[in-house]
């Protein structure tokens, strides 16, 4: 650390710049630290002094670890820095934390992944490397032709779903990135596909950070399946190599033991054959002197023949000893192929016992083999299992777009029918304004006190309503684990709402029974207009069908919204369950409609006002759903307006609230798939 110093004192003395007094404090206070890590966190570094760390930097061998969060670095004085490191040998760990690099930077720190060859770890955390696209697709370039980097942190970077993207084709190219951290970016539903695409690719990811994004929860549970699979492959791997290394291990000493015995074995044999060359000398020494001793006799036996009768005594002499020396030869025979027959035995013994070890050891080798096939061929069926999945992944991706181009498509043919109808109606609903007055008058007196009842009814629903948008802001503040607590009180809430409106259901039914009594004697002035109350009945009829389908619709997009935008879904969840309760008022309360009108014109507004704060997407849908809704109460002023018939009416408000009970039901097993 103090040669650090001193080359940064005497690069600021050469370039003429001032040295930062923070810096040479920082450098004077670690070198009593840790000698591998250069620690300038918090320090406001000028471009002058980034230079000049970078020339410091560029030959270093000591410093292994940089960090420069908190640093406020600028462009120009990041770019410097970065450029330093290029040629760096040593370092492997970088953090440059919280300093706000744009695009510059970004470009910058693709050139140093493409160069930089022993960079491991580099940490990123809250800059702003995804506003740029083009520079954001520079440093991924880098990203992408690396390949010695295992842990990059891009938390809270701004990464849209363009950015990631781009991060997808470098991870498709990267083979050696282990650990990437991408929570608190804007990466959405586009980008979480891109990036699942890209790790179905890549084998070498292990752990991928995504929370706080906009994902939806399929598309997180498919990151995190493909990545256990990277994990459980990795690890099969690492056991495989772990084992066929000792495997190999064992081999070798295995070898190197049967290498000893064999020499050991060689050794002996020598000795035996040593010794056995000594005894054959012995043996050929003696039987040359029992052949001198036999010699000498043989000359003194021709000379002495002169003289053989004179000393038969002394050759019956020789002649024993004769036989007693070829007595000894015989033995002095016998005790020599007794030594070749046992040195035969002792080297068959040591044959066998050679052959039988190297047996054994062959059989280890074979079981050895086995188990590793049986290795690879769990990792092959592992593999093909993964590929199965992605195949089935990918074949619901591709039902899911095809469903949603069909529904849009009926929906356009829905708006032209509505259109269509809307024309025919205008002129029958100007000729009956008329008539309809003077029984609106009549039945309004009635219909107090249910507007009265149902005000309340409004201003607690907007209780609840403001109550659960608090809730929900708390809820996007906190962790993943509020959020499912708060989606479980919402689910309580949805209960008690559907309780409270099968109740208020009895109690319009309860009210409608009176409101026939009424209607009959309005039903006394009406009998001359029977003839064109049965033609407009069948329009209504036919109306009511497209009312019902535009019903379904309506709750078809309610589960596409629902799809589309996974943190407003408590939201959309609300105000489906809003418009619902407007549908079943307007469908009970059909000859209250223009009470009630003032009051839809408000639900409407507070519609649009919580929709504006949706995105692009949801203000095209909410917008649909209140041109439905503006068409629905036109029908329904059509529907008023032709319900003269008393016994018909009824008969119709009967079906109305039976299929307003049936759709709640199906609201209710519905919601859960939401």
């Amino acid at each position: 650390m103090e040669d650090f110093r001193r080359t940064y004192l005497l690069l600021c003395k050469e370039g003429g710049v001032e040295p930062q007094e923070s810096v040479v404090a920082q450098l004077q206070e670690s070198r009593a630290g840790q000698r591998s890590r250069l620690d300038l966190s918090g320090q406001s570094l000028s471009a002058d002094t980034c230079s000049v760390l970078a020339r410091a930097l560029q030959k270093d061998t000591v410093f292994t670890e940089v960090s420069l969060s908190d640093c406020m670095l600028t462009e120009e004085g990041a770019k410097m820095f970065l450029t330093g490191l290029f040629a760096n040998t040593t370092i492997k760990v970088l953090d440059l934390k919280g300093n706000n690099l744009r695009s510059a930077g970004a470009e910058v720190l693709g050139k140093l992944l493409a160069r930089n060859k022993t960079l491991r770890r580099l940490v990123l955390e809250w800059n702003a490397l995804g506003v740029w696209d083009e520079a954001f697709s520079l440093f991924c370039d880098g990203l992408g032709s690396n390949n010695t980097l295992t842990q990059l942190d891009l938390r809270n970077n701004q990464i849209s779903h363009r950015g990631a993207s781009e991060l997808a084709l470098a991870l498709k190219r990267n083979g050696t990135l282990e650990v990437l951290d991408l929570r608190w970016n804007n990466i959405g539903l586009l980008g979480g596909r891109s990036l699942l695409e890209a790790i179905q690719k890549n084998k070498s990811v292990v752990q991928l950070e995504m929370a706080g994004n906009n994902i939806p929860g399929d598309t997180l549970k498919a990151l995190e399946q493909t990545v256990g699979y990277n994990t459980d492959r990795k690890s099969t791997l690492r056991e495989s190599h772990s084992r066929t290394h000792v495997l190999s291990k064992e081999i070798q000493t295995l070898k190197e033991e049967k290498g000893r015995q064999f020499l050991s074995l060689m050794e002996t044999i020598d000795r035996q054959r040593e010794e056995m060359g000594r005894s054959n000398r012995s043996t050929s020494f003696q039987i040359g002197q029992l052949q001198e001793a036999l010699n000498e006799r043989k000359s003194t036996v021709n000379s002495l023949t002169a003289k053989l009768q004179m000393t038969e005594a002394a050759l019956a002499l020789s002649e024993q000893k004769n036989h007693s020396l070829g007595e000894v030869l015989s033995q002095l025979k016998a005790e020599k192929e007794e030594l070749r027959e046992q040195q035969s035995r002792e080297r068959k013994k040591e044959r066998e016992d050679r052959a039988l070890r190297e047996e054994k050891l062959h059989r280890e080798i074979q079981n050895l083999t086995e188990i590793n096939g049986q290795l690879k061929n769990k990792v092959e069926e592992m593999e093909r299992r993964c590929k199965s999945q992605q195949q089935q992944i990918f074949e619901l991706k591709q039902e899911l777009t095809n469903s949603t181009a069909e529904l849009k498509l009926r929906l356009t043919q829905a708006e032209d029918r509505l259109e269509t109808e809307k024309r025919r109606s205008k002129q029958a609903l100007e000729d009956m304004d008329g008539l309809r007055q003077k029984e609106v008058e009549h039945v309004n007196r009635h219909l107090e006190e249910s507007e009265r009842s149902l005000q309340e009814r409004i201003f607690k629903l907007e209780g609840q309503r403001i109550q659960l948008e608090e809730e929900l802001s708390k809820a996007k503040a906190a962790c993943v684990t509020e959020r499912a607590q708060a989606e479980e009180e919402l689910g309580r809430v949805r209960a008690q709402v559907r309780l409270e409106e099968e109740e208020h259901v009895s109690a319009l039914e309860e009210k409608l029974r009176s409101v026939r009594s009424s209607l009959q004697e309005v039903q006394l002035h009406n009998s001359q207009q029977k003839n064109t109350i049965s033609e407009l009945q069948a329009k209504n009829s036919q109306q009511s069908v497209e009312a019902d389908g535009l019903r379904r619709r309506m709750e078809e997009l309610h589960q596409e919204l629902s799809g589309k935008d996974q943190e407003k879904a408590a939201e959309v969840s609300r105000v489906r369950v809003e418009l619902q309760e407007q549908i079943g008022r307007l469908q009970a309360e059909r000859t209250a409609q223009e009470g009630l009108k003032e009051k839809i014109s408000a639900l409407e507004r507070e519609l649009k006002v919580l929709s504006s704060n949706h995105r692009e997407a949801l203000l095209d849908k909410e917008s649909q759903m209140s041109s439905m809704m503006e068409r629905l109460r036109l029908k329904e002023a059509e529907i008023q307006r032709i319900r003269e018939d008393e016994a018909n009416r009824a008969s119709y408000l009967q079906s109305a609230v039976l299929a307003y009970v049936q759709g709640s039901r199906l609201g209710q097993y519905g919601s859960p798939k939401k």
